[in-house]
């Protein structure tokens, strides 16, 4: 009988015999972990040493600035007493606290809906044109300026004045497209003259008019500059046998020297001006002046009270406050998507990409209209990417601040406060209150985190397929 050598195939190792740290062919094909070592291959102590810069950094500037702040938020405003639920208490009975928690809610529901809604039709739209890459250049552009440029330009476009807002420039010259302005915006009668206020805006003569004796509309209150251009001197109306002629004009003589209730050389007729003739409270006749402020109305007119409508003297359209209170949320949030529809735009044109083509074409070839096909079938498989996409910009708007800080004027900034901006001013300033910071701070935390966990258990559930 034959006795395994020491060493041979058939020696047993010691049990106190330590497996070296380098794998053998055996350990290889048993599947067995060298000790000292992850799953990867990569020693322990070294993958350690390498992770722990970054997991000071993490929890310096992470774990410890979300520690501090709620601990912060249970004391007072000095941060020397403890004031329990206090400062989350403010948060719901503070006014402005709650409109920066209404707003808030207003820009997570809007902004991504209305950007994601979007780019989605940016995206579709583009694929069967030849120039869509230069189309989703453009769109894409507003993502490389930031948001301080941003908030400039549109304040800007929101500005008041239509010579200045391009918002307003535009809406004021569709609505005077169908709305005619009017001629004399501030005219009005002087206490000597024959015409007195008739109520809401008008103005009528104090006597009745008679066929055969001119009349006399004087008005003053006109620039000289803002007169028509074509204007005429005024002149006297001819008497006419059965009608009722007058004349309307401007009673100004520039450089002085005019007389009230006279038609003097130097002055204009209001060329344009509506006169109306009123009995019993109902419009009998109606004319317009003529450019050298003469005008004639039919034999009805006699004995009528001659009225000067509203419409001659109501101020021009002056456009939309689009910065002030009842707009501003939504103005912001327009400039917000014009920044970000290019982003949401660019990553669901990237899935639109990788959708099978050969299923579209199919669904045409079984009678499915575009509308069909897009709702049926483009838009769920495309569901992921979508998700990804809201759940990014919800992110995203739950911080935003620089559109708001820079676009909203201060006599409306409380009306447009979000979340993040309260949180500045509540933290800094002369009236600063640290505690109410803080509870902000954890609120906008805690709203935070239930999105993180939808995308994260998303990205785990990719990962799984």
């Amino acid at each position: 009988m034959t006795t395994a050598a020491a060493g041979g195939a058939g020696a047993v190792p010691p049990a106190d015999t330590h497996m070296s740290e380098d794998p053998t062919p055996d350990d290889r094909s048993s599947g067995r972990r060298p000790r000292g070592r992850s799953v990867t291959g990569t020693r322990r102590l070294v993958a350690a040493l390498f992770l722990a810069p970054a997991l000071v950094l993490l929890g310096a500037l992470v774990v410890y600035p979300i520690v501090y702040s709620v601990y912060r938020s249970f004391l007072d405003q000095a941060g020397t007493g403890f004031a329990g639920l206090d400062n989350y208490k403010a948060l719901f009975t503070d006014d402005t606290i709650r409109t920066a928690i209404k707003n808030n809610a207003i820009w997570v529901v809007m902004a991504p809906t209305v950007s994601t809604a979007l780019g989605l039709i940016f995206a579709v739209l583009t694929e069967r044109i030849r120039w869509g890459t230069a189309f989703k250049l453009v769109v894409f552009m507003p993502m490389a300026i930031s948001m301080l440029a941003a908030g400039i330009i549109f304040r800007l476009v929101y500005d008041a004045a239509p010579e200045r807002g391009v918002a307003n420039a535009v809406w004021v010259g569709v609505h005077d497209t169908f709305n005619e302005s009017s001629s004399f915006p501030k005219a009005h009668p002087l206490p000597v003259h024959p015409v007195k206020a008739g109520g809401g805006g008008s103005f009528v003569t104090k006597e009745p008019v008679r066929a055969g004796r001119p009349v006399h509309l004087p008005l003053v209150g006109v620039a000289p500059a803002d007169m028509p251009k074509d204007a005429k001197p005024a002149k006297e109306a001819a008497a006419g046998g059965g009608a009722v002629s007058g004349t309307a004009w401007l009673d100004f003589t520039r450089g002085g020297g005019g007389r009230p209730d006279v038609i003097d050389a130097k002055e204009l007729g209001l060329k344009g001006l509506k006169v109306e003739a009123v009995k019993d409270g109902k419009v009998v006749a109606s004319a317009t002046a003529a450019a050298d402020g003469t005008f004639a109305l039919p034999a009805a007119a006699d004995g009528a009270l001659l009225r000067l409508p509203a419409s001659n003297f109501a101020e021009p359209y002056n456009g939309v406050e689009w910065l002030g209170p009842a707009l501003v949320t939504p103005g912001i949030i327009g400039s917000y998507v014009w920044m970000w529809a290019g982003f949401a735009m660019v990553l669901i044109a990237a899935g639109l990409a990788g959708l099978p083509r050969e299923l579209l074409e199919a669904a045409r070839v079984d009678g499915a209209n575009e509308w069909q096909v897009f709702r049926r079938i483009t838009v769920p498989m495309l569901a992921p990417v979508l998700t990804v996409v809201l759940v990014t910009l919800m992110i995203n708007v739950l911080k935003v601040f620089d559109l708001v800080f820079i676009i909203a004027p201060g006599s409306s900034q409380a009306d447009a406060n979000v979340l993040a901006l309260q949180l500045y001013r509540s933290s800094f300033g002369t009236d600063a209150d640290l505690g109410i910071g803080s509870a902000i701070a954890v609120l906008l935390l805690l709203l935070v985190l239930p999105v993180m966990y939808v995308n994260i258990r998303r990205i785990r559930k990719e990962g799984r397929r």
